[in-house]
């Protein structure tokens, strides 16, 4: 089964599968597909996280994050005042990191995938050579990004055309279908070296960005040991930094676990409370800990400690609000984006795989590199561009996630897995920005405490806090007028925002079929034999 956010990457992964190819090699053809056919977030000029289970049971994750390029330093988004310069870190050439998805993509191939790696790549060659048809969402996301494809890029990008696009047009992407063509026959070189490292090269020169020819030539992707916790029983399997995602995850969980969440109805006052409270002191910790461990002392057991997040909690009372202005990161005793895009794989053989890829903003930095037809990511808004300021997702952070050469900027992607018993029993993930890790949450929840269908899990409307700002921001149809009043009377604030996240995940159930939930929220399809 393949869960993404695009029919026809889906199918490519499903195919694939349908080849001999494992859940490896449809992960490296669905990444490539969504490329093309998902533009606003699959990517070839980002990055991201994959975390895997193998059929016997052995785990592991790679973190092909983008890097801050040679000549970045830490108050290059500032001007001499030491005022952060707006849209200097999210819009343009200076936004962009070294972009790591096909460097990442290439290692996965080469420990796990079974299949030739022409043959994962090409299918992502016919479609951007063959065209595709838009949906209304798509068109209507290239025809809102007109005017900065515009204004940013020195060329006019073939993603914009005079008239409007419509639902039901073809997009061709010529060049990067040669581009991809180059990935094919070369490898990593096909992307970090040749003709399209050159054209890469000369879009840095001509928009005033940084990246230089070394600075490919050097990138790396990293494997590294996923992190594991428990939840009633549950074995949960996410991602270590510098993914933010996978520590807050389990402290949350950690935090409601004693709770019995699973007495209180779904979207209670109490439960969103409960929730809230956690989620509130997580993100604080986040802001003030995290970063990339290459370069900075992450306290990661120190921050799982049960004792740590149960001390977190018992500051807060089922009567009140506590105030965000009162909730700082934890006194630790050390021992010493809003696009992306998430897929769920699960092969005839039980390997599953749980992948989630960015650009960071929608359609990135809007830069499209003239000649090789793929856009770049604004990845380094991620990093703190000033300690306390905050970022496009409104969160803040600290020293841990300053800028510096060869640093990967903090993420919240949660690409993760759960056992039961021993056994595969969940794969999940979603973009959203700084709302992933709580949609995440939620998901889970939703399941196993909840007991609601996979579908039902990832339709049901969401809500979301982040310490600050000091508000719960949730869903339309989130929170019924009777909690929303409980909830006002106790001092929360609560703000209605639009619908959130694209949750695709695949659940096994107890007679060993499989059963996905594609997120509404998009036009995610999920497809399996």
């Amino acid at each position: 089964m393949v869960v993404s956010a695009h029919p026809e990457a889906s199918r490519v992964g499903l195919e694939i599968m349908r080849k001999g190819g494992n859940a490896f090699d449809a992960t490296v053809a669905t990444q490539f597909a969504l490329a093309v056919v998902f533009p606003v977030a699959g990517n070839i000029g980002g990055g991201g996280f994959t975390v895997y289970r193998s059929s016997n049971g052995e785990t592991g994750s790679i973190d092909y994050r983008e890097t801050a390029p040679a000549a970045a330093f830490a108050t290059m988004y500032q001007d001499s005042a030491a005022n952060v310069i707006a849209g200097l870190s999210t819009d343009g050439h200076l936004a962009v990191g070294i972009p790591g998805t096909v460097d990442g993509m290439v290692k996965l191939h080469q420990k796990l995938g079974v299949l030739p790696w022409a043959e994962l790549v090409q299918p992502a060659i016919d479609l951007a050579r063959n065209g595709v048809v838009l949906t209304p969402r798509e068109a209507e996301g290239l025809n809102n990004t007109r005017e900065e494809f515009l204004k940013i890029n020195k060329h006019t990008p073939y993603l914009t055309q005079k008239q409007k696009w419509q639902a039901g047009d073809t997009i061709f992407h010529k060049d990067l279908a040669l581009t991809l063509e180059r990935i094919r026959d070369k490898g990593r070189d096909g992307f970090y070296a040749g003709k399209t490292a050159d054209l890469l090269v000369q879009e840095m020169q001509q928009g005033k960005g940084i990246i230089s020819k070394e600075d490919l030539a050097n990138y790396t992707s990293v494997w590294r040991k996923p992190l594991e916790g428990t939840y009633k029983g549950y074995k949960v399997i996410s991602m270590a930094p510098p993914s933010s995602g996978g520590i807050a995850l389990l402290q949350l969980l950690a935090m409601v676990e004693p709770r019995t969440l699973s007495k209180y109805k779904w979207q209670s006052a109490e439960v969103i409370q409960l929730m809230t409270e956690a989620e509130r002191r997580v993100y604080a910790d986040r802001a003030t800990y995290l970063g990339d461990p290459d370069f900075v002392k992450v306290p990661v057991q120190e921050l799982l400690n049960r004792s740590y997040l149960e001390e977190r909690l018992s500051t807060f009372s089922m009567e009140k609000a506590t105030p965000s202005s009162e909730v700082k990161a934890g006194n630790l005793m050390f021992l010493e984006s809003d696009q992306t895009t998430h897929f769920s794989i699960i092969d005839p053989a039980g390997n599953a795989v749980s992948t989630t890829t960015t650009l960071n903003g929608a359609y990135g930095s809007k830069v499209v590199v003239n000649g090789a037809g793929f856009l770049l990511n604004n990845e380094m808004d991620d990093f703190s561009v000033k300690p306390g300021v905050p970022n496009m997702f409104g969160l803040v952070g600290g020293e841990a996630n300053a800028i510096a050469p060869g640093k990967r900027m903090l993420s919240s992607m949660t690409p993760t897995i759960l056992e039961k018993d021993g056994k595969l029993f969940m794969v999940v993930g979603t973009p959203g920005g700084s709302t992933i890790i709580t949609s995440v949450f939620q998901a889970i929840l939703n399941v196993v405490e909840h007991d609601m269908t996979m579908q039902q899990a990832v339709a049901a409307p969401r809500f979301h806090h982040q310490w600050l700002p000091d508000v719960i921001q949730h869903e339309p149809d989130a929170i019924s007028p009777n909690v929303r009043t409980i909830l006002e009377s106790k001092g929360y604030k609560l703000e209605q925002r639009n619908r959130y996240g694209r949750v695709d995940a695949i659940l096994v159930l107890p007679n060993g079929k499989l059963e996905a939930g594609a997120d509404p929220r998009g036009d995610d399809a999920v497809v399996g034999f």
